[in-house]
Formats: C-alpha cells, structure tokens, sequence
C-alpha cells in the first residue's frame, strides 16, 4: 500500500509540473522577441512609455508588474507587425496622454503645460498688489501707523541726543 501511494504521489509531482509547463505564459514575466533586431526596436520604443505604477520611469527600466505586461503587449504587437505609432495610438486611447514620457502640446494638455507658469504669476501679482497698497509697518507699530516717527516732546528729544552722544540723562 505504502508503495502505491509513493507511486501516487510522484505522478501527481511529474503531473503537475508537466501542467505547469503546458500552461499559458506568465504576463509578468519578459517574453523578448525571437528577432534580435525587432527586440531592439521594441526596447527602443519602450524607453519612451511612462510606467503608470512608477511615473519618473519608462517601462524599459521599470521593475513594475505592469510594466511588464506592457513590454510583452508591445512585443506582441510589433511582432503582428503594428508600427510604433500605432501601438503608441493603442496606448494613448488605453492609458491617455500620461502614458507617453514626452506627451504632446495639445489643447487638453494645455493646462498642464501653462498651470505652474500661470500659478507663478498669480502669486507675484498676489505679492505686487499687497505691496502697493499698504507701505509695511513698523514691528510694535499699530496697523496703518506706516513707517512714519512719532512726534517727541523737547525733553524726549534731549533725551535721545544724549543718549546718542553716549550720556544718559535719565
């Protein structure tokens, strides 16, 4: 009995690995194209896909799951002889114009091109028009009092030339 249950189990081992084997590819993993040449050209173009999960990476350089999956879409595509500006159509219509690491100046891309410019000067004509309506105040001075001295007495006067001139006539 002990024997059969060995036997058992080792074909269900050597099974299962054979299914393993006979089974669809992992999407993860890189599947490069048999074409050296057309491998190059694939990488190329990849270098110029954002990765969606890392941003400040293309999917060439990227260790990501997905980008992954997107290098293999891509070799899959150049491989059933797409040009790279069809596959760089497929992605933008899938992911927008984010997926591109150079995205084109368009009229939906306007804002975020102009936004930090436009923020910049909103902020110095915020800081221009603040100045020219008040001149700053002196520290301790009450609000509107400007940069204008008070009037001093005579005594108080004498008081401070003297304190100038290094006598302290308190």
């Amino acid at each position: 009995m002990k024997t059969w249950l060995r036997f058992l189990a080792v074909l269900g081992f050597v099974l299962g690995a054979a299914l393993a084997q006979a089974g669809p590819q992992d999407p993860t993993r890189d599947q490069p194209l048999p074409d050296p040449k057309m491998e190059a050209e694939a990488r190329a173009f990849m270098r110029d896909i954002r990765c969606v999960v890392c941003q400040s990476q293309s999917i060439d350089e990227s260790d990501a799951e997905i980008a992954a999956q997107l290098r293999n879409v891509i070799r899959e595509q150049m491989a059933a002889g797409k040009t790279p500006d069809e596959i760089r159509d497929f992605l933008v219509a899938r992911y927008g114009d984010f997926v591109l690491l150079k995205p084109p100046f368009k009229a939906s891309t306007l804002v975020l091109w102009g936004g930090p410019f436009i923020l910049v000067a909103i902020g110095l004509g915020v800081i221009l028009l603040q100045r020219g309506r008040s001149p700053p105040s002196a520290p301790g001075a009450a609000p509107g009092a400007g940069l204008a001295p008070p009037d001093l007495s005579e005594s108080e006067r004498a008081r401070v030339q003297n304190m100038l001139k290094g006598e302290d006539a308190s």
